[in-house]
C-alpha cells in the first residue's frame, strides 16, 4: 500500500510496556501492507527531568546548549522502540532529525523547518524497514541541533508525512495521544463533552490555537498547507479517533463544532496610541523582530486623535513584551497597562461564516453566568473573549472526565475558575454535547478524503530532487490571498458600561434583525467603560444601527452610537497567520508606507483582518497584494 506516519508522545513510550505496545501497532499497521514510520517524543518527564539538570548548574543556560541536552530525550525513545520491533520480529532502523536531513532555522528552542531530505528515509522504507525517527529536534545550516519547541513532535511527524508525499507516494498519519480523538472542549472540564469523528483543518487550527491541548497548530499548518490526511486516536486503543480533514458541506451546516480555554496568557493594553499610519506597525514590528507570537490584536476605533490597542500573548513572553514596548510606548506618549490572570475563551466553526447570532448566543450565555467580557476578537471561524480571573478565587480542582490529562502545559485551565464557568455555558449553548450532524458517519460519508495508498517505488535522483526543491522553505507562512470587501459598514459604541449582559442585550438586538455581524471588537476605554465595535453589510445599516440606539439608550443614555458606511475591510488570508510573526509586521508595514491609516485589527489563525477608509480601499488591496507578492 503506502506510506503511514503514526507519532507517539511522551506518555505513549513512557516505559517498557508502553514501548512495546507502540512497537506493535507499528508492525499491524507494517503487515496491513504499508511502509511505515514512527516518530517518537521523549519518554514521560524525561523532558522536564533534562531541563531541571540544567538549571542545577545555571539559571540561565545558552539556547545552543539546551538544544544539545534535550535533544538526547527523543535519541533514548528511538533505539528503546526500534529495538522493541526487531524484538517482535520485524526489521527497524532509528534515526535523529538531523541524520534524516530535518533542516531548520537558527532559532533555537523553537526553530522552524525549512527543508527535509527524504532519501534516507525512503531508501530505509525501501528496503522493508520500520523507520524509527525521534521527534521535535532537526539540524541548522551551520551543521548546530536545534528543537522545534512546544508541539515539535506532531510538527516533525507531519512534516515528514508531508516530505514523503511531496516524494512521490500515497500517505496518512496517525497522532497517537492518550485520549480517544479531538472533543468538543476539555472533557476533563466539561464531563460530556463529545468525540468528534471529523474535523475541518482550519476548525482543528483555530482550536489549537485557541487552547485545545490535543495537538499543536504548526502541525495542523503542514497538513493543511500540504494536504496531508491526520488522525487523532487513542494510543491504549484501536478504536477509530478524530479525522483531520478539508472542509465538507456539511461541516457549515451548524454554527460551532467546539469551544476552547486558554489560561496562559496576559493581556496587554496601549492607551492614548496615536490615531495615525505606522504606528501599529512600529508596535507589532518590534515584537516580530524579537518572535514573539501575538494573539488577539484589537484595535479600537480612534476618537480625539487617540485609539486603544489591546493584545495577548504567552505569560511566559510577557516580561520580554514589556521591556520591549517600554520605550516605544514613551516615545508615542501612551500608556501600558497589563492584566495577568485572564482566560480566554473561544467558540469555533466553519458555519459562523453564514450563520446569524452566533455571538449573540455566546454573549447570552456568558451574560446568564454573570461572566464579564474584558475584551473581544473575532476571526472567519471563531469568536474569542477575555475573561478577567480573581486570583483569590483560583482553584486546583480539575473535575473528573472520560479522558486522561491532555498534556501538562493544558493544566493551566485548573486555575481559570471564571474561564471554566465560560466554557461550560458556551459549551451547552451550543448544544455541542449532541452528535454533530455526520459526526456519526464513516469518514467517507463525509466526502472522498481518505487516502487510496499505493506501493512505494523509490524515486529517481531527479525526481527526489524535486521534491526537496519543493520543500524549501516547507514551514514558511502560506498567505494564499488578500480579499478587499467593500459592502461593509462600522458601529462603534463609546463608553459602553463594562457590565455583563451589555454585549448580548446589542448582539440579540442586532441578531433578531437577522442581521450578519462580522468583525467584532472589544477594548477598555476608561474605568468601566468599554468600546464595542462591529461591522454589518453596508445594506443594513440603517437597520442595525437603529436597532443598536435603542438597545443603547435602555442601557445607558449617556453612551454614544456611531454608524460609518464609507470603510474597507481587507483580509489577508493564509495557514499559520497568527503564530508567524511577520505576518502582521509585513501587512502594517506596507499599508504604513503608503500612509493609510487601520481603523480596526482583528487576527485569527487563518486570517487578518483590519478597517480602512473605503476611499483607499483599492489602494490598500493593491500594496498588501505586491507586500505578499501575490500578484
Amino acid at each position: 500500500m503506502g506510506v503511514v506516519v503514526q507519532k507517539f508522545g511522551g506518555s505513549s513510550v513512557k516505559d517498557a510496556e508502553s514501548v512495546m505496545e507502540a512497537a506493535r501497532k507499528a508492525i499491524r499497521a507494517k503487515h496491513a501492507g504499508n511502509s511505515v514510520i514512527v516518530v517518537v517524543s521523549a519518554q514521560g518527564s524525561t523532558t522536564d527531568d533534562l531541563i531541571a539538570k540544567a538549571a542545577e548548574i545555571t539559571s540561565e543556560p545558552s539556547a545552543r546548549e539546551m538544544d544539545m541536552l534535550l535533544a538526547t530525550g527523543e535519541q533514548i525513545s528511538i533505539a528503546l522502540t526500534a529495538m522493541a520491533i526487531q524484538e517482535l520480529g520485524e526489521r527497524a532502523v532509528s534515526f535523529t532529525g538531523p541524520q534524516v536531513g530535518i533542516v531548520t532555522d537558527s532559532t533555537h528552542r523553537k526553530a522552524r523547518i525549512k527543508k527535509i531530505d527524504t532519501q534516507r528515509l525512503c531508501e530505509a522504507l525501501d528496503s522493508g524497514h520500520i523507520v524509527v525517527l525521534a521527534g521535535f529536534q532537526g539540524i541548522d545550516e551551520q551543521g548546530d541541533i536545534s528543537t522545534l519547541g512546544r508541539g515539535g513532535s506532531d510538527t516533525t511527524a507531519v512534516a515528514v508525512a508531508a516530505a514523503v508525499k511531496l516524494a512521490g507516494y500515497e500517505v496518512e498519519c496517525e497522532i497517537y495521544t492518550d485520549v480517544d480523538g479531538v472533543y468538543t472542549t476539555d472533557p476533563r472540564i466539561v464531563p460530556d463533552a463529545r468525540k468528534m469523528d471529523a474535523i475541518s483543518y482550519d476548525e482543528m487550527l483555530e482550536m489549537a490555537s485557541m487552547g485545545a491541548g490535543v495537538m499543536h497548530s504548526r502541525s495542523i499548518e503542514f497538513a493543511k498547507k500540504f494536504d496531508v490526511p491526520l488522525m487523532v486516536r487513542n494510543a491504549k486503543s484501536d478504536a477509530v479517533g478524530t479525522w483531520i480533514m478539508p472542509e465538507a458541506p456539511w461541516m457549515s451546516e451548524i454554527p460551532a463544532c467546539g469551544v476552547a480555554l486558554a489560561a496562559d496568557e496576559s493581556r496587554l493594553l496601549l492607551e492614548g496610541v496615536p490615531d495615525r499610519p505606522g504606528v501599529s506597525h512600529r508596535i507589532f514590528a518590534a515584537l516580530a523582530d524579537a518572535n514573539i507570537a501575538v494573539d488577539m490584536i484589537a484595535q479600537s476605533v480612534g476618537i480625539g486623535g487617540k485609539a486603544t490597542i489591546g493584545f495577548t500573548v504567552l505569560n511566559t513572553e510577557l516580561d520580554r513584551t514589556k521591556k520591549i514596548l517600554g520605550p516605544i510606548v514613551g516615545e508615542l506618549g501612551a500608556t501600558l497597562n497589563e492584566t495577568g490572570k485572564v482566560s480566554k475563551v473561544s467558540v469555533v466553526g466553519a458555519g459562523m461564516r453564514a450563520i446569524s447570532g452566533v455571538a449573540e448566543r455566546m454573549f447570552q450565555a456568558l451574560a446568564a453566568e454573570g461572566v464579564n467580557l474584558k475584551m473581544i476578537t473575532t476571526g472567519d471561524i471563531k469568536i474569542s473573549v477575555l475573561v478577567e480571573e480573581d486570583g483569590a478565587a483560583e482553584s486546583a480542582v480539575i473535575e473528573p472526565g472520560p479522558a486522561e490529562p491532555i498534556k501538562k502545559a493544558h493544566l493551566e485551565s485548573k486555575k481559570a475558575v471564571r474561564g471554566r464557568r465560560a466554557l461550560r455555558a458556551v459549551h451547552a449553548a451550543f448544544a455541542l454535547a449532541q452528535p454533530r450532524k455526520g459526526a456519526g458517519a464513516q469518514p467517507a460519508a463525509h466526502g472522498e478524503f481518505k487516502p487510496r495508498l499505493v506501493p512505494l517505488v523509490l524515486p529517481a535522483k531527479t525526481e527526489r530532487e524535486a521534491a526537496i526543491a519543493r520543500l524549501a522553505g516547507m514551514e514558511d507562512v502560506l498567505v494564499s490571498g488578500v480579499q478587499l470587501n467593500n459592502e461593509q459598514s462600522r458601529i462603534t459604541i463609546y463608553d459602553l458600561p463594562d457590565q455583563p449582559g451589555n454585549c448580548s442585550k446589542v448582539f440579540n438586538a442586532v441578531a433578531t434583525g437577522g442581521i450578519l455581524v462580522d468583525m467584532i471588537v472589544q477594548n477598555q476605554s476608561g474605568p468601566a467603560k468599554a468600546e464595542l465595535s462591529f461591522t454589518v453589510p453596508r445594506a443594513d445599516l440603517t437597520r442595525a444601527l437603529k436597532r443598536t440606539q435603542d438597545v443603547v439608550r435602555e442601557i445607558d443614555p449617556g453612551c454614544r452610537v456611531v454608524g460609518d458606511g464609507d470603510i474597507s475591510v481587507l483580509f489577508v488570508l493564509g495557514v499559520g497567520m497568527r503564530t508567524h510573526t511577520g505576518v502582521a509586521k509585513t501587512m502594517f508595514g506596507a499599508l504604513a508606507a503608503k500612509g493609510i491609516n487601520i481603523a480596526m485589527i482583528n487576527t485569527s489563525e487563518v486570517c487578518v483582518g483590519v478597517v480602512v477608509e473605503r476611499a483607499r480601499g483599492e489602494e490598500a488591496l493593491a500594496c498588501l497584494t505586491e507586500a505578499f507578492k501575490l500578484g
